[in-house]
């Protein structure tokens, strides 16, 4: 009697692109990614590391576990609020459904009414300006460098004959060094200006900004320092102190706030602010969207409205422009108000250490007082006190490996999961999380 090969029995490919899970990846994931795993499913079979009839269960199984992107959510044990690495800011639940709204056609650059071509961002403009309402204008670009780059290009690079000016006057104490090794000096160069540095890393004086302006001068920046302090033997000039300076010499006074509060923050008295800034006399404010302001990574212009027409018209305004999913979640983070950097940094201490004694007390650890940050280059040195659950420090690989992945902080040889950032209704989940970790290294142990 003539056997029947085995992989004559492995399921064709239509039959398993019909199996009703299937289908509904197939929408989800896309025909391609589908048929991809239906392959790999079925050369797993012909191998003979799969049982024909476990194909079409092996199929399902891995489209059930495939995501539509490699990024993975992790939860955020760190305490560290704006955590760049894992993205900066999360989004309020405003910012999410606007970015599902958005993700269709919209009427971006379209007047329903008319059925005519509208300005782009209406809608964020006006939430920006109520927000903000010490601003006569805004821009908003797709991230914090680009609305510095811009300001400085429009204002002072390479081929402004209408202005013939080349030169940006910055204090040597704040040319700073954001993440990922990018300085500001190397930003501004790359628009065609020249840096024109005054003073000391130090000190620097107002007579220092005087004696170096001139007929090259494009403008002055004055650069908050964000995630370092200089204490001692100091001396900086306040932005109401320029603007009697530049307002003299008929010259815009830049100022880069980077973590983009929009008003004070009392949390953070240090930390400065869109409204503050442009009430003491900065021509226009930059900061980050993705930041304090709790939004998704934007840049954003705020002041006279005639020096924010000037970047405006600028070429490389158009090169920086933010797409309609920007502008749709940052107008709801705006019109929100709250969000969930907000309700970390404004966490009660007593809460915290409730739900990390409850998390503790469920996995037989302890709870050890734990500073969480700002992070982000906000407010540096600034404690935000909480508490933490310590683990063994193994744990920290096997929660980072987990489902759903943890990010805990490592410190003083013990893995520390602060809740700050974690939402409680996610407490559940953590404690799965910290519990299959523990687990598996008691496994490994034994």
């Amino acid at each position: 009697m003539t056997q029947v090969d085995p992989r004559r029995l492995i399921p064709r490919t239509d039959r398993l692109l019909a199996l009703p899970p299937v289908r509904e990846a197939r929408v989800r994931l896309g025909e391609d990614a589908v048929r991809a795993v239906v392959r790999e499913i079925q050369d797993r079979a012909r191998g003979g590391a799969l049982p024909p009839d476990q194909v079409p269960d092996a199929v399902v199984a891995a489209l059930a576990a495939r995501r539509s992107t490699r990024l993975r959510p992790v939860l955020n044990a760190t305490g560290v609020v704006v955590h760049t690495n894992l993205g900066r800011a999360p989004l309020a639940a405003a910012a999410v459904e606007a970015l599902v709204s958005a993700s269709g056609y919209v009427d971006v650059e379209l007047d329903l009414a008319s059925g005519t071509r509208s300005k782009r961002g209406v809608a964020l403009r006006e939430a920006l300006l109520q927000a903000c309402p010490a601003a006569e204008d805004t821009l908003v670009v797709n991230n914090g460098a680009a609305a510095l780059v811009l300001a400085t290009t429009a204002l002072a690079g390479a081929g402004q004959a209408e202005f013939d000016v080349r030169e940006v006057v910055v204090s040597r104490g704040e040319l700073i060094e954001i993440g990922a090794g990018f300085r500001l000096p190397d930003l501004i160069a790359s628009t065609g200006a020249r840096l024109r540095e005054v003073g000391t890393t130090n000190r620097t004086h107002l007579k220092d900004y005087a004696e170096a302006i001139g007929p090259q001068t494009g403008c002055v920046l004055k650069v908050h320092q964000s995630n370092f302090r200089v204490e001692g033997f100091t001396c900086a000039v306040s932005v109401s102190e320029l603007r009697a300076l530049t307002a003299a010499k008929q010259l815009p006074l830049v100022v880069d706030l980077g973590s983009g509060l929009l008003a004070p923050e009392p949390l953070l008295p240090g930390e400065p602010d869109a409204a503050t800034a442009l009430a003491d006399g900065a021509d226009i404010v930059t900061a980050s969207g993705d930041k304090l302001l709790g939004g998704p990574q934007a840049g954003i212009v705020l002041g006279r409205a005639e020096v924010l027409q000037r970047l405006a018209r600028h070429p490389l305004a158009r090169a920086v422009r933010a797409d309609k999913l920007t502008l749709a979640a940052l107008e709801a983070t705006v019109r929100a108000g709250a969000s969930p950097v907000t309700r970390a940094l404004h966490a009660d201490p007593g809460q915290l250490r409730a739900r990390a004694q409850r998390l503790a007390a469920a996995v037989g650890a302890s709870v050890v007082a734990h500073d969480g940050r700002v992070g982000g280059g906000g407010a540096p040195g600034v404690p935000l006190p909480g508490w933490a659950v310590r683990l063994p420090a193994a744990a920290a690989a096997a929660l980072r490996a987990g489902e759903p992945a943890v990010l805990p902080r490592v410190h003083d040889g013990a893995c520390l999961v602060d809740l700050r950032c974690i939402p409680e209704s996610d407490d559940d989940r953590l404690l799965a999380a910290v519990s299959a970790a523990l687990a598996g290294i008691a496994e490994a142990d034994r």
